[in-house]
């Protein structure tokens, strides 16, 4: 393939490519056009489609991805939702918080499902917000099965057909926890649907988001008793029933994802720590041993929420046990189907090859070309590459919120040059670095055969 032909890039809708640069430029992880940026971890993303497999014929899985902070983890999620969604799968996010955990009392517990199912997202509605929808298109392709099965829409012998297919569907529920309460308020959801009782529905929709604090408060919204309501104990039982039901209803599963998992790790309560991990723990066990069906779960952390022995996952022992590494996983050898998948760093090609694709994003964006040539851009990536430590430790974040910081400089002060830009910052940068290192060993200069050299055969867009 010729050099040109590998830069060329689709065209991406102004919406979508105005708040991906955007995104980039603040160091925030796109929320949707991720597909557009996305260079390398091609291994990563086989291994978790492979899940998608697993999760659509019924079974479950759980992953961690585990890199430090801008390594791409959190990017990463977002292309593997975006890939579910394509591929008709419901999908749930949502980052930990002080407020949100996975385990925890006054809300904090349930405050976690409660983020997952505003993010709900499906194919249709890939924002969020698509419980409500979710439930309009079961009713609806019941009612059309019911016509195509040529009963008149006014009889009532096809109210009584949906009627029977909705129960035949929730009757399956009951057995699981919390299932006879979950098909008790789902059915009344569907009757008020049809009724046209808008009152009714919107209290439905609150219960299966968990946004009752009583039994009490949902009796007198609802018009009738229930056993429970989701709280702080219960709301990962519900998660497994809305993995279940989506298979019922026509979608291929539940894909779930859970981000920023290091605020467990910064739990200072030994106790209330603990209590999360072994939240982790269940659901660990559930999907790997097929108790959850239809439920992928990804959990995204930082090494020291997983390896810290002192206060991170491995201080649990019963996860350290299902987690630590093999002793036969050597440095240098991959292996991508264990629970745990490690981040790599991008390669120095695969880098290379972001800028340039970022930069064609930038021309598409701004309708002109940056002022910037092939070799002022492996000028930048040796300059970052030059910092101490940047070999194993640069992250893709951190490169490109220089990067647009360089191209929006160049594009708003027209007499400047990249020197201009680049230079001056690598001056001042490099006389603080001397400053505070009088006193170390000088070290030897690289030579011309150690410098990175970077080329973009082979690296795939």
């Amino acid at each position: 393939m010729e050099k040109n032909e590998q830069f060329d890039c689709p065209r991406v809708p102004k919406r979508i490519l105005t708040s991906l640069l955007s995104s980039v430029s603040a160091g925030v992880v796109p929320r949707s056009g991720a597909p557009y940026i996305a260079i390398g971890r091609r291994d990563e993303i086989e291994a978790l489609l492979s899940d998608l497999t697993e999760v659509n014929e019924g079974g479950g899985s759980m992953r961690f991805l585990i890199g430090r902070y801008g390594s791409g983890k959190s990017f990463l999620m977002q292309l593997i939702r975006g890939y579910a969604l394509e591929r008709d799968f419901l999908t749930a996010d949502a980052d930990l918080s002080p407020e949100r955990r996975l385990y925890g009392t006054g809300g904090s517990g349930v405050a976690t499902y409660r983020e997952l199912m505003k993010n709900l997202a499906s194919k249709s509605s890939p924002d969020g917000g698509a419980l409500p929808k979710i439930l309009a298109r079961w009713i609806s392709e019941l009612q059309n099965d019911a016509a195509n099965k040529g009963i008149a829409t006014q009889s009532q012998a096809f109210e009584e057909e949906i009627n029977r297919q909705v129960l035949s569907v929730l009757r399956e529920m009951e057995f699981l926890v919390g299932g006879f309460d979950f098909a008790k308020v789902v059915t009344a959801y569907y009757q008020a649907y049809i009724g046209g009782d808008d009152e009714r529905r919107s209290a439905c929709l609150r219960w299966l988001r968990g946004e009752y604090a009583t039994k009490t408060e949902a009796k007198r919204e609802l018009g009738f008793s229930v056993s429970l309501i989701i709280d702080d104990e219960n709301w990962y039982d519900f998660l497994k029933l809305w993995a279940a039901l989506s298979r019922r209803i026509g979608y291929r599963g539940l894909v779930v994802f859970i981000d920023e998992c290091v605020n467990l790790y910064k739990i200072s309560h030994r106790v209330s720590r603990e209590n999360n991990y072994e939240k982790i723990l269940s659901m660990f066990n559930d999907t790997l041993q097929g108790r959850a069906e239809g439920l992928a779960l990804i959990l995204g952390g930082t090494p020291q929420f997983l390896e810290d022995t002192r206060r991170g996952l491995f201080s649990y022992e019963a996860l350290r046990s299902r987690l630590c590494d093999s002793r036969f996983a050597l440095e240098g050898f991959k292996n991508l189907i264990g629970p745990v998948i490690r981040l790599r760093r991008l390669s120095d090609d695969e880098l290379f090859a972001l800028i340039s694709r970022v930069t064609k994003l930038y021309a598409q964006n701004y309708g002109e070309e940056p002022r910037i040539t092939e070799e002022q851009m492996v000028r930048f990536l040796e300059i970052c590459l030059d910092r101490a430590g940047a070999d194993t430790l640069i992250t893709p974040r951190e490169m490109l919120r220089d990067y647009m910081t360089v191209l929006n400089i160049l594009m708003q002060n027209p007499t400047s040059t990249f020197e201009d830009v680049v230079g001056s910052a690598v001056t001042l940068k490099t006389e603080k670095e001397n400053e505070e290192s009088l006193d170390a060993p000088e070290a030897e200069p690289q030579s011309a055969s150690q410098r990175p050299k970077f080329t973009i055969d082979d690296i795939e867009f």
